[in-house]
């Protein structure tokens, strides 16, 4: 192997130094992944590290990137702030430091509240909540610790506190994705970027 792709293997091994624990180069950016990480530079001042973990393959970050979006950006019954509640409750059952650190910021900002933030994310019975909210963090809690327990009386608590069917869906949708980036980010030591430990305090 010549000098010179000697230092282009090493360099490549410190492309997800900070972000994963895994040596996974960055594969070639698409145009459209470029225009995204423009936007997140342009709008939050940075990538996201969770999105530069998928970036060593631009199918999987485009499948995970299209889904994440639909979930806690789209049209629902559910509210943005109550998307990333539930992202939070879920991630402090889990104990994921990425998760926890980065939707803590969100619900900071988007509640203006940066106690609330901290209650949820370490303990959401804590916090002072409306009914709806208190009922939806039980089932989305409920579903992480024991999914095989859910019943219909589960979701009867949901359509008392003024869920309807579509919604319950949007619950088990953020619930259920937020189990499944949890354990990707222990299996892989995914870091936050330490830029979120400041915002919305």
């Amino acid at each position: 192997m010549t000098t010179k792709a000697k230092a282009a293997k090493k360099s490549k091994a410190r492309d997800m130094e900070g972000v994963i624990a895994l040596d996974l180069p960055f594969a070639e950016r698409t145009p459209e992944v470029k225009a995204y990480f423009d936007k997140c530079d342009e709008k939050i001042g940075f990538v996201p590290n969770v999105l530069l973990a998928f970036a060593h393959d631009m199918a999987k970050l485009d499948a995970f990137s299209t889904y994440y979006n639909d979930l806690m950006l789209a049209p629902s019954g559910l509210s943005k702030l109550e998307r990333e509640m539930i992202s939070v409750a879920v991630s402090s059952e889990n104990k994921c430091f990425y998760c926890l650190v980065a939707h803590g910021e969100a619900v900071r900002r988007l509640s203006g509240d940066p106690a609330l933030g901290e209650m949820i994310a370490m303990n959401y019975r804590a916090a002072d909540l409306p009914p709806r909210q208190r009922a939806m963090l039980d089932f989305a809690v409920k579903m992480t610790r024991e999914p095989w327990a859910i019943e219909e009386e589960d979701r009867a608590k949901l359509r008392e506190a003024g869920f309807s069917d579509r919604d319950i869906w949007d619950i088990g949708a953020v619930a259920s994705f937020f189990n499944m980036t949890n354990r990707m980010a222990a299996a892989t030591d995914m870091r936050p970027n330490p830029q979120y430990h400041a915002m919305s305090r």
